[in-house]
C-alpha cells in the first residue's frame, strides 16, 4: 500500500502530453490559501490608501505571487498526486498562511517572521524539484537551474530573518531579483519542456478569478459602510461592472495558443512576457478593488479625495494595459497579427483616457468618476467584440 502512496514525479509535458488537462482538486485547494492571503493584503489598502501603503502592498504581494507562480510551474510539468507531493504542498500552504499572519506589519515588526516563512515555502518547493531531479533524468538541466536559483533565494530570505532593518530589506531586494530571474535562466529548456498548453492558462485564469472576486468583495464591503441611496447603489453597480469588464476582456482573450507556440519552438519571449504581464494585472485589479471600495463608501455628493481617485484610475489603467500586453502575446492562429496589435493599441488608448479622467476629475462626484471609468471599460469590450468579428472575416 505504501508503495502506491509514494510515487516518483512524472513528466507531464511534451509531445505525449497534448491532451486536455485541468487543475487538480489539490491545486484548487492550494488556491484557497491565496484567497485568504490576498484578502489580508487588500486590507492594507482598505485601511490606508497612501503611497507608502500601496508600496507596502506591492512589496508584500510579490512573494505571494512568486510562490504561486513557482508552484504552478512545477505542477504543470511534474505533478504526481502521491503522498510526497501532497505533504510538501501542505507545508507550502502552512507557510503561505503564516506569511499572511505576518502581513499587517510585514515591513515592520513582523518582517522577520514573514521572511522566515517565505524561505520555508521555498525550501518545500526545492524539495519537490529534488525529487523530480532524481527520477526524471531528461529534465535534470532544467530542475538543476530551479534548485540553484530557488536555493539561493531561500538562503537569502532565511538570512534576512536574522538581520536587522534596513539590511533585511536590502536582502529582500536581491532575493526577489533572483526569484524573477530564475525562470528566465531556463533558456531553450523552456521550449524543450514547455508548460502544458491547456493546464497553465487555466491556472492563471483561476488566480485572476481570485483577484476579481476580491474586487467584488471590496465593493460589497464599501457599500455596507454607506447608507443605501440611489447614488450609492449606482456606484456599487458600476464598481461591479468594472470587475465584470476586466473579466470579459481577460477571458475572451485567454487561450493556449501562446503556450502552444513554444511547443513549436518559436516566440519563447512572447510566452515569458505573457506570464510576467499577469503580475501588473494582479496589482492593478487589487488596486482597483480597493479604490472602488473607498469610492462607494464616500458620500455621493462630495468630490473624491485625490488618493481614492488615483487608486481607481491608475489601478484600472494598469489592468487594461496589462490585458493589452497579454492579448498581444497570445498569438492566435485564427487571428491576424495586426488585429492583435490594434486591440492592444486600443487597450493603451483606453488606459490613457482613464488616466486623463484621473487628472481632470478633481471635482467629480463618486458616481460620475466611476461612471466614466466604467464607460471606458465598456467601450473596450465593444471594441474587442468588433475586432473579433473583423478577424474572423479576414
Amino acid at each position: 500500500m505504501m508503495k502506491d502512496l509514494w510515487q516518483p514525479p512524472g513528466l507531464r509535458v511534451g509531445k505525449s502530453s497534448e491532451e486536455e488537462r485541468h487543475a487538480t482538486w489539490l491545486e484548487l485547494f492550494y488556491d484557497l490559501i491565496f484567497v485568504v492571503a490576498i484578502a489580508q493584503l487588500a486590507q492594507k489598502l482598505y485601511e490606508d490608501i497612501s503611497l507608502f501603503s500601496f508600496f507596502s502592498f506591492v512589496v508584500l504581494f510579490l512573494p505571494f505571487w512568486l510562490s504561486w507562480l513557482a508552484a504552478t510551474f512545477y505542477a504543470t510539468r511534474f505533478d504526481t498526486d502521491d503522498l510526497g507531493h501532497r505533504l510538501l504542498t501542505a507545508v507550502q500552504m502552512v507557510a503561505i498562511a503564516a506569511m499572511a499572519v505576518n502581513i499587517h506589519h510585514g515591513l515592520g515588526e513582523t518582517s522577520a517572521g514573514f521572511a522566515l516563512w517565505y524561505a520555508i515555502a521555498r525550501i518545500a518547493l526545492i524539495t519537490e524539484y529534488l525529487r523530480a531531479q532524481k527520477y526524471i533524468v531528461s529534465t535534470r538541466s532544467l530542475t538543476t537551474r530551479f534548485i540553484v536559483g530557488f536555493g539561493i533565494t531561500a538562503a537569502i530570505w532565511l538570512v534576512s530573518s536574522f538581520v536587522p532593518s534596513p539590511l533585511r530589506f536590502v536582502l529582500w531586494f536581491f532575493g526577489l531579483v533572483i526569484d524573477f530571474a530564475t525562470p528566465l535562466s531556463a533558456g531553450r529548456l523552456d521550449g524543450e519542456f514547455a508548460p502544458h498548453a491547456s493546464h497553465l492558462p487555466e491556472r492563471f485564469g483561476l488566480f485572476t478569478l481570485i483577484l476579481l472576486g476580491e474586487s467584488i468583495s471590496a465593493v460589497i464591503h464599501g457599500i455596507t459602510k454607506q447608507q443605501w441611496t440611489t447614488s450609492s447603489g449606482i456606484a456599487a453597480v458600476l464598481g461591479i461592472s468594472i470587475a465584470f469588464s476586466l473579466w470579459w476582456i481577460y477571458f475572451d482573450n485567454l487561450g493556449s495558443s501562446g503556450i502552444r507556440a513554444i511547443h513549436k519552438s518559436f516566440c519563447i519571449k512572447c510566452y515569458r512576457i505573457w506570464f510576467y504581464a499577469h503580475l501588473p494585472l494582479a496589482i492593478g485589479i487589487a488596486a482597483t478593488g480597493a479604490g472602488v471600495m473607498h469610492l462607494v463608501s464616500c458620500h455621493p455628493s462630495l468630490s473624491l479625495s485625490s488618493p481614492t481617485r488615483w487608486l481607481v484610475c491608475c489601478g484600472t489603467a494598469l489592468s487594461i494595459i496589462s490585458l493589452g500586453i497579454i492579448n498581444l502575446m497570445t498569438i492566435s492562429p485564427r487571428a491576424r497579427k495586426h488585429c492583435q496589435t490594434v486591440r492592444t493599441a486600443s487597450c493603451i488608448g483606453s488606459a490613457v483616457v482613464i488616466l486623463i479622467i484621473g487628472v481632470f476629475g478633481k471635482e467629480l462626484s463618486p458616481v460620475w468618476l466611476i461612471g466614466l471609468v466604467a464607460t471606458v471599460c465598456a467601450f473596450q469590450i465593444t471594441f474587442d467584440l468588433n475586432s473579433q468579428v473583423v478577424s474572423k472575416q479576414m
